[in-house]
């Protein structure tokens, strides 16, 4: 707890696939630069992925420890940063039981990523009463690390109003900071949670190969980190600019340009935006050339650590990692939790997690 640089709190839910482009310029990008300015803690949400495949917790194992090479190959550092395995840090599932006290069902039942989230996977009626409860364990795994800002993409920023609301409630209810005390105010006056902030990526919603929706595993629009350069070209190559000529006009919004601003240099984007809006000849093909290669160069180095770290040798540097960021952030997370239960009055004894 001596570290006096503001504390940053993220995360992601391991999936099969791995991170994708989305993840990159949404969060990922965010956190490389914020490392040194920041005490940052990235969470890996393993418990939450048990809300969709609780029958398959091998699969859950093996995308935990990819997540992490992910991480790693991305750039993040444990050294200056701490990696946070959600299902070791006790305090978070007991935070979760408190904050889903203050929390009207229907309240989390209407938030807008949680709806989103249902309709995207199919799940109909079908979704255990857990998932929306990750909803709520979401406010734990932010709160229980008391930080001050959350970077997110633009799609989980209802999650963080979620969470400011719940902070927003305990601080006022069991630490006495009156309900005109500023958010920016609440810590300062006496509250146990600072209220986050989010903060959005470079690119709030990079759109999908598809055009339209998000880009998302789900809906096979996505252009992940490991893909090879083919697989990168060739998800390029099948977006569809609809154009009936090379002099045709093209959207501003179309996914093309948007990948244009997202990777090319900015004066280049520029130039392309200019030459599809004058009506000049553009040929697609070598505009998605462009962009793919400019993705790729991005990539191979993360390919490379990734490949790396698939080894005996990197399998054990990963779960050096996650101990080494389990023992941080425990030491962290406790301290929270019993901030939290003092000022509910249910400070009857201590305990120490290692």
């Amino acid at each position: 707890m001596s570290d006096q640089r503001p504390r940053i709190l993220t995360g992601d839910t391991p999936t099969s696939t791995g991170l994708h482009l989305g993840h990159y310029v949404g969060s990922l990008e965010n956190r490389l630069q914020l490392q040194d300015r920041y005490d940052c803690y990235f969470l890996i949400a393993n418990v939450h992925a048990f809300t969709t495949l609780a029958e398959r917790p091998d699969d859950i194992r093996a995308n935990t420890l990819g997540i992490v090479k992910d991480w790693l190959a991305v750039g993040l550092d444990p050294d200056r940063s701490t990696f946070v395995l959600q299902s070791e840090i006790p305090a978070i599932a007991e935070l979760t039981f408190l904050f889903a006290m203050l929390l009207p069902f229907n309240k989390v039942m209407r938030n807008p990523t949680l709806k989103t989230e249902i309709e995207t996977k199919g799940l109909g009626d079908s979704y255990p009463f857990g998932f929306p409860m990750y909803a709520v364990g979401q406010c734990a795994d932010i709160l229980a690390f008391r930080p001050e800002l959350v970077p997110v993409g633009e799609d989980q920023e209802a999650h963080i109003e979620m969470c400011r609301d719940v902070a927003l409630k305990f601080n006022q209810l069991y630490c006495g900071v009156g309900n005109r005390v500023p958010a920016a105010e609440h810590a300062q006056a006496g509250g146990v949670f600072p209220i986050p902030s989010a903060k959005i990526g470079r690119v709030a919603r990079l759109v999908g190969t598809d055009g339209t929706n998000k880009m998302s595993k789900s809906l096979n629009n996505a252009i992940f980190l490991y893909d090879d350069p083919k697989q990168v070209q060739k998800k390029i190559n099948g977006i569809v600019t609809g154009r009936a000529s090379p002099t045709a006009p093209i959207d501003p919004r179309h996914v093309l340009l948007q990948y244009a601003d997202a990777f090319l240099p900015a004066e280049r984007a520029k130039e392309i935006r200019s030459m599809y809006a004058e009506g000049r000849e553009v040929m697609d093909g070598h505009v998605k050339a462009e962009i793919g290669g400019a993705i790729n160069t991005l990539l191979t180095p993360m390919r490379e650590r990734r490949a790396r770290l698939e080894t005996p040798e990197g399998e054990g540097v990963v779960l050096d990692v996650i101990r080494r960021g389990i023992r941080r952030a425990n030491a962290v997370a406790e301290g929270t939790l019993l901030a939290a239960k003092t000022a509910m009055r249910l400070n009857f004894g201590s305990r120490v997690i290692q």
